[in-house]
């Protein structure tokens, strides 16, 4: 089963440094539930692993993401991403990601293009399902990779000037993280899709 997924979400954060965060293995890996970070084999490929949970079974998928195409002059990037779980299903896809500066100067657009191949038991859920989880999981990524860019609001940023008396300000504290998962829920994920459904379906219908 083919899929494609597009994403668009803005960070409050200057462009230099989204495109460095989304350089980083460690950065990409510490936002994605369930995920996790085996071996930086070199500048442009990793090995990693993520791990599902379906109520009480777990299965884990290994693979590697390789940087196949960097442009720092259009803050474009290319990533491949494969791998295979032992029950004999597999993943594979391209993951295409634009760095955009708002014209207001408060942060950043990332749009996101990912073309996904699966195989293997998880196909037999349906292409909705999918692509709702999909959409679960996206959030949660996007809320995690906002907890670590975004400087909380009142903050003054790490390059601060110093102040009027010479004397530098204190370092600021480190932004609070919401929890790492260690691996990604379905069965709770599945019950929000599965939710958001039913209420669009009533609203629909009584044309809410």
């Amino acid at each position: 089963m083919s899929i494609d997924i597009k994403e668009t979400f803005k960070v409050a954060a200057p462009i230099d440094k989204v495109w460095e965060f989304f350089l980083s293995p460690d950065n990409v890996v510490a936002c994605m539930p369930g995920a996790s970070l085996t071996e930086i084999v070199d500048a442009r490929r990793f090995i990693g692993a993520v791990k599902i949970k379906i109520g009480a079974v777990s299965a884990q998928y290994q693979g590697t993401i390789t940087y196949q195409a960097l442009d720092k002059d259009t803050y474009t990037m290319q990533m491949l991403a494969e791998g295979s779980e032992r029950g004999g299903g597999t993943v594979s896809g391209t993951i295409a990601t634009q760095l955009v500066a708002l014209p207001d100067g408060s942060g950043t657009e990332v749009r996101v293009n990912s073309s996904v191949d699966l195989t293997g038991r998880i196909v037999q859920v349906g292409r909705g399902m999918i692509e709702g989880v999909s959409a679960q999981i996206i959030k949660k990524y996007v809320t995690n990779l906002r907890a670590r860019l975004e400087v909380p609001a009142g903050q003054a940023p790490e390059s601060a000037a110093a102040t009027a008396d010479g004397v530098a300000p204190a370092p600021a504290a480190a932004p609070v993280l919401p929890p790492k998962e260690d691996s990604i829920n379905i069965v709770a994920v599945v019950f929000t899709v599965f939710w958001n459904g039913l209420r669009n379906f009533f609203r629909r219908l009584f044309g809410g």
